[in-house]
């Protein structure tokens, strides 16, 4: 059974994020088009879909799913193998390694070393950047690099000490991980308030 979008046509629209991921992925797909103008989003068939009465959706054979970025990412997932690589390196390895491990699975050491390999390359860019600048985005901490840091700590518990073998991105995620932010999260995630 071929997958299916359910959404409004709108390129701009969380449909379109989807759409969009699908055709990276090279995954063919059948779109079934929700009228908002009307209302239809908020049936009776497509809450059995999506209970928030939103879009998009998805029905890969029986598998719904609901949520664009979460749509994406099981796509991203799921598909791996075809179409355009779009899971980070960092969050593969941590995959292959990690979280293998936690579910008593085995991971594949190759796979994990082809991934590493692959984010080293990504590395060597980023140290000719952080060369020039302070952070990714300029001299100015920006979500660009906090992006960075869960995955980015993680790969040392994955076994690997891709972040502190070039100079620049050393600098860099050291100043990262000194944050008060990151610092706070020593422990867990604890309110705030």
């Amino acid at each position: 059974m071929v997958l299916k979008l359910y959404g409004t046509s709108l390129q701009t629209a969380a449909t379109g994020l989807v759409a969009l991921v699908l055709h990276e992925k090279k995954i063919p797909f059948e779109f079934v088009p929700v009228d908002m103008n009307s209302g239809e989003h908020k049936s009776a068939e497509n809450c059995a879909r999506n209970p928030f009465g939103q879009l998009p959706s998805i029905d890969d054979d029986g598998f719904i799913l609901y949520e664009s970025r979460a749509i994406c990412r099981y796509i991203a997932i799921k598909y791996a193998g075809q179409g355009t690589p779009l899971i980070p390196p960092a969050v593969a390895i941590v995959t292959e390694v990690l979280a293998k491990k936690y579910r008593g699975l085995i991971p594949d050491q190759a796979k994990a070393d082809e991934h590493i390999a692959f984010l080293s390359g990504k590395l060597e860019v980023y140290d000719e950047i952080l060369g020039k600048q302070k952070y990714l985005a300029g001299d100015e901490v920006t979500l660009a690099d906090l992006f960075h840091l869960t995955p980015g700590a993680a790969l040392a518990l994955a076994g690997t000490n891709v972040m502190t073998q070039r100079p620049n991105v050393a600098r860099w995620f050291n100043d990262l991980t000194s944050r008060e932010a990151w610092q706070a999260l020593n422990g867990g995630v604890k309110s705030a308030a």
